[in-house]
């Protein structure tokens, strides 16, 4: 038994020690497989050049654009009213939510039975009030000749007492006489006066005649215009809006029954910042009638109008900040008031500046001008507006006609080399690869790689030997053998 254990253990040992053999052997062959891999000593590492987007920078005018969100109302709105309390007795064919109307179309008429007797009512007054006006003529007529009649009657009792008077005087009358004619002319004198105050009664009637001949004509003009007022007609072409009314309903007064709307009076209203409401003010301080363009996306499809400003609200509203601008809209179809749209204004024009994207310009305010040796330089800017992709900013001196990159990365920082990618470059170039020219270090290490290399096919090696000796060499060929290299 102790024979076979030791056997065993000799065994366990024996292989342990082959185990340990080979993982020494593979090893090193790991090694001698890396080494041979590498070519020999490792080239000195080559400054990475990236690839930028750039453009050519050129101040000049640029009209900025300023977008804002506003809602379409209608300048022309006019609520359907009952004016007198009744009972619908016909409505217009489609009188209805939507619907077209023309003007001066009836559209809803009441019960005229009560304004037709009121109106008739009043007729009937004006024809008394007339027949007591011609009345009272005639009997003024009449007072006038009884006052003449009395004034003449009272001129001969005048007459006859002067006549006694006389007589008594040259002894001829009597006092009885003179007294009794005395008596005769006083009472022609008090029929006078009486008549007089008869004529006076029958000029005052004659006045008041006329009065209840003109409250009658008020009257009458009164009922009739309540009976016209049973039938409602719109005052211009428009269409229907919240109809709130049908046949049989008794309405009050003044009660709602739709709203007429002109749908070719339509305006937008949208509300612009402090800010930006000071940049639409003129010299004066009075906001620019500006042009804008409303948009408006419906199911994928986008309708559009075009206006100008128009006013400024008088007041900024409870809970509100801004201006609330108002802007008349020149033809506005398929527009509905109601209606959420995107508003463009388009502000006065900024001259020597320059439109870039919004790539292009840092979280520090600066854009990365290409400069000598193609190494890149933080150019600061003044930033004036953003709107949409796009900045506005104003150019320090010295950048204008300089290129600058386009689309920054974190790879690219001022002192960075870069390989400038041009868009006219770009289009004018054909398709094929990118070729570059070596210097003969760059050239001579590159060729020296190649011929070291003893895992590269003898026919790969040959072909790209023969590219390595042109001028111009494939810039993809010469990235790849620098990556092996380690550059």
């Amino acid at each position: 038994m102790r024979f076979f254990a030791r056997s065993l253990l000799g065994l366990f040992l024996f292989a342990l020690t082959l185990g340990i053999l080979a993982l020494a052997g593979l090893t090193m062959m790991n090694a001698v497989k890396a080494r041979m891999a590498d070519g020999g000593p490792g080239m000195p590492q080559r400054e990475r050049v990236f690839s930028a987007a750039v453009m050519t920078v050129e101040p000049g005018r640029v009209v900025p654009v300023m977008t804002a969100f506003g809602e379409i109302r209608s300048r022309r709105t006019l609520e359907l009213r009952s004016p007198r309390s009744g009972t619908v007795i016909w409505l217009a064919d489609g009188f209805e939510d939507g619907a077209s109307v023309a003007a001066g179309q009836m559209l809803v008429r009441l019960d005229p039975a009560d304004a037709m007797a009121a109106r008739d009512l009043a007729a009937a007054d004006q024809e008394k009030a007339r027949a007591e006006a011609v009345e009272a003529l005639r009997a003024l007529d009449l007072a006038r000749d009884e006052l003449a009649a009395a004034e003449v009657q009272a001129r001969l009792r005048t007459q006859a007492l002067t006549r006694q008077e006389d007589l008594k005087a040259r002894g001829v009358g009597s006092d009885a006489a003179v007294e009794t004619a005395a008596l005769a002319a006083s009472a022609a004198d008090q029929a006078v006066l009486s008549r007089r105050q008869a004529l006076s009664a029958a000029e005052a009637r004659v006045g008041l005649t006329e009065t209840a001949s003109a409250r009658a004509a008020v009257a009458l003009a009164e009922a009739e215009r309540a009976l016209t007022e049973t039938e409602i007609h719109a005052t211009f072409d428009g269409r229907l809006n919240a109809v709130n009314v049908a046949v049989g309903r008794v309405v009050g007064m003044n009660e709602n029954l739709a709203e007429l709307i002109d749908p070719g009076a339509l305006e937008v209203s949208f509300r612009l910042s402090a800010s930006q409401y000071a940049r639409m003010l003129d010299g004066a301080g009075q906001i620019v009638q500006a042009p804008l363009t409303i948009s408006l996306d419906v199911a994928g499809a986008e309708i559009a109008a075009t206006g100008h400003i128009t006013r400024v609200g008088a007041a900024v509203g409870e809970g509100q900040t801004g201006r609330l601008i108002y802007a008349a809209l020149d033809d506005a179809a398929g527009f509905r008031p109601g209606d959420f749209v995107t508003v463009r204004i388009e502000e006065p024009a900024l001259d020597g500046v320059a439109e870039l994207p919004a790539t292009a310009l840092g979280s520090d305010g600066t854009v990365l001008a290409v400069g000598a040796e193609d190494r890149l330089e933080a150019v600061p800017v003044t930033l004036l507006r953003r709107q949409a992709d796009s900045v506005i900013v104003s150019l320090p001196e010295g950048l204008a006609g300089r290129e600058i990159v386009t689309e920054r990365s974190p790879l690219l920082g001022a002192g960075i080399k870069v390989r400038p990618v041009r868009p006219q470059a770009a289009a004018e170039v054909p398709v094929g690869p990118e070729l570059v020219e070596l210097t003969e270090e760059r050239r001579a290490a590159l060729i020296a790689f190649v011929e070291g290399n003893d895992r590269m096919p003898a026919d790969a090696k040959a072909r790209v030997l023969a590219q390595l000796q042109q001028a111009r060499v494939p810039l993809q060929v010469v990235e790849r053998l620098e990556q092996r290299m380690g550059g």
